[in-house]
């Protein structure tokens, strides 16, 4: 693993019917690779959806693809150096299943968010493995 991981939080999603894809991140501290980020995970979730809300004023939103929302660990040089080349590409009009690849291929480890009503946020690993 590397020595400075990151969890970024994104959203794939459009708004007014333009592609978007807000994401938000924070460092990680050491922990057993067992082990999902938990409370930061949700914390960055919370961030990302309260973002989102705030651009809701500027037209519709829809969620644009599924997954929708994804919680990425990956080494901070690859998250600074490729995630903005893939992000520029999609939001371009790219191919949504190339970005999954990409997103895939630069993380160590990945959760799918969701929750269902008066339960706690579930993550799911992504990519699922069969």
């Amino acid at each position: 693993m590397a020595d400075a991981p990151y969890l970024v939080a994104l959203a794939l999603c459009t708004v007014a019917g333009e592609r978007a894809l807000p994401l938000t991140g924070l460092s990680l501290p050491a922990q057993p690779a067992s082990e999902a980020p938990g409370p930061m995970a949700e914390q960055l979730a919370l961030e990302l959806l309260l973002r989102l809300w705030q651009h809701s004023g500027d037209g519709p939103l829809q969620r644009a693809e599924d997954p929708g929302l994804l919680l990425l660990e990956m080494p901070l040089e690859l998250m600074s150096e490729r995630l903005p080349l893939l992000k520029c590409d999609w939001l371009a009009g790219g191919s949504t299943a190339a970005l999954l690849a990409g997103l895939a291929s630069l993380s160590l480890r990945g959760w799918t968010a969701s929750i269902a009503r008066r339960e706690p946020v579930r993550l799911t690993p992504w990519p699922a493995t069969p």
